[in-house]
């Protein structure tokens, strides 16, 4: 069974990619922040993360990207943008920190059901 952690400050953005990527039989870990993301990544490595760009406090979702992927444990788990701002720049940033996806919100569940199944495999 794959694991794919969802992170993002939005709880209903947490409960709609649950719900569509659960039904696959994935199991589903949601978090709220990149540094909880961090935490949980690095004790119960994820097969993909799911990661937002803004959010509260002192770490944004490239960030943690960086430390993620700077870390033995949890570089080679891809990685996939989703962000509202939808702007070339946050693409290279994407691409900078490493992550292998990116997708602009709102997004299709459709879309993002089948960039994870791209990701996974």
């Amino acid at each position: 069974m794959k694991t794919v952690m969802v992170v993002d400050d939005q709880p209903n953005i947490r409960h709609l990619v649950d719900i569509a990527l659960r039904k696959d039989g994935r199991r589903i870990l949601t978090v709220e922040s990149g540094e909880r993301a961090i935490e949980v990544a690095v004790s119960d490595p994820p097969d993909l993360i799911i990661m937002d760009v803004m959010m509260p406090g002192g770490m944004d979702g490239f960030q943690a990207i960086e430390i993620l992927k700077s870390n033995p444990a949890t570089c080679a788990c891809p990685v996939l943008v989703i962000t509202a701002k939808s702007q070339d720049a946050e693409k290279r940033r994407s691409e900078q920190v490493g992550a292998e996806g990116y997708m602009a919100k709102p997004f299709k569940l459709t879309a993002l059901v089948d960039l994870v199944e791209r990701l996974l495999n």
